[in-house]
């Protein structure tokens, strides 16, 4: 039987795919150091992790409302007028089962077949198959090392049409890091109420930043753009909870009502119990990020200063998130025992067998000369990998 059309348009996620290899590596009793999973190496704080207990104990384990329960949604109202002063109403929000799938009922809420959506490059994996298993179409805003993959708002206009529905805007972005400044993020508020478009700002790495003061939120540069935002989030990132699958969005309330009746007719509620923890979450707010931040930072500092010892690397210093984004065209045409580097895949094969060490190619994010580095693991695990990757690159010829 031939399968949907639709599944054609798309390709499997890099970054499972690569982490999924590397387990199965280790199950064969190989030593894989992985550095592609997009998740901290730290628990979920126990605070949390104790009311989703007390949420199971006291048997709170039936069906909530489709968007999530009433309390947690006034619960996230609350937490955005405490930390940025804008103000939400129930009605306009919605809990889904992490921010990927926020991000899927988004498009599936406000995309017709053929409306465009500008994805800056380079880009999180999952954002052009979601647009085209929604009927969308992807359009690329290109983006260059030599700016630190920061665009110009000028760029932007050009690409804006008739059929342009929504920018996507990750800062900071995954895979590079980059945060883009207030004046840019200003720009791309006009553009947004000069075009009727919606902005799907997605900032789940706000809180992991290594900036002075803290990001905001898109309505802060501009509180007319918040009839056109469409907020983004959750507390994979924030609160290391990537397997409880929690995440929010914030927006316009017929996009958050077409986002429910998505939701109830493919998913319904998030896990109940999770919920209770999220609840915990939001009401405690991430008062352990400083010390998580010291220790990113460190992290992030031990791989860059590593690179520049490393022939053929180079690399922007990111600005958040917790990943590197180096370039390693400066190995393509090299050879190895298992054959030559011709792109970023042949980059991530390379590294797999020979340093032992898992790494995300950078096609997938639309770098095709780059690899994406994960610092979510230790210290020792990342110097133990920083000397696998010197000793295999010392053999390419």
């Amino acid at each position: 039987m031939k399968l949907a059309d639709r599944i054609s348009l798309i390709k499997p996620s890099a970054t499972m795919a690569i982490t999924a290899k590397a387990k199965a590596m280790r199950a064969e009793g190989i030593d894989i150091l992985g550095f592609g999973a997009g998740e901290p190496d730290f628990d979920t704080p126990d605070f949390v992790k104790d009311a989703a207990i007390e949420a199971l104990r006291a048997g709170k384990t039936k069906y909530t409302d489709a968007p999530g329960m009433p309390e947690l949604r006034d619960a996230l109202c609350d937490y955005y007028k405490r930390t940025e002063g804008l103000e939400y109403e129930r009605a306009e929000t919605i809990f889904s089962i992490g921010g990927k799938h926020s991000l899927f009922n988004i498009f599936q809420a406000i995309l017709s077949e053929g409306d465009e959506v500008i994805i800056p490059t380079p880009y999180w994996v999952s954002y052009p198959d979601q647009v085209l298993l929604c009927g969308g179409k992807p359009v690329f805003l290109e983006t260059s090392e030599k700016n630190s993959f920061l665009f110009k708002a000028s760029d932007l206009e050009k690409l804006v049409t008739e059929n342009t529905k929504a920018i996507v805007v990750n800062s900071p972005s995954n895979p590079s890091g980059m945060v883009y400044d207030d004046e840019t993020l200003k720009a791309v508020c006009d553009i947004a109420i000069k075009h009727k478009i919606y902005v799907v700002w997605d900032e789940i790495y706000k809180d992991v930043y290594y900036g002075d003061g803290k990001l905001r939120s898109l309505p802060y540069y501009n509180p007319d753009v918040k009839p056109y935002t469409i907020i983004c989030s959750g507390l994979s990132k924030n609160f290391s909870m990537t397997g409880w699958r929690i995440g929010w969005v914030l927006g316009p309330k017929d996009v958050v009502k077409a986002m429910s009746m998505v939701q109830g007719q493919s998913t319904s509620n998030p896990v109940t119990f999770a919920q209770y923890g999220a609840l915990a979450a939001l009401k405690e707010g991430p008062t352990h990020i400083g010390e998580w931040l010291k220790q990113f930072r460190a992290r992030r500092d031990k791989l860059l200063s590593a690179f520049e010892d490393i022939p053929g690397l180079s690399c922007v210093t990111p600005m958040g998130a917790f990943y590197v984004f180096p370039n390693v065209s400066g190995w393509f045409g090299k050879k190895w025992s298992g054959g030559e580097i011709k792109d970023s895949y042949d980059v991530t094969k390379f590294l797999l067998e020979v340093a032992q060490v898992a790494v995300v190619p950078g096609d997938p994010f639309g770098a095709p000369g780059h690899v994406r580095i994960s610092y979510a693991l230790s210290m020792s695990d990342i110097e133990k990998g920083i000397a696998r990757i010197k000793s295999a690159v010392g053999e390419l010829s």
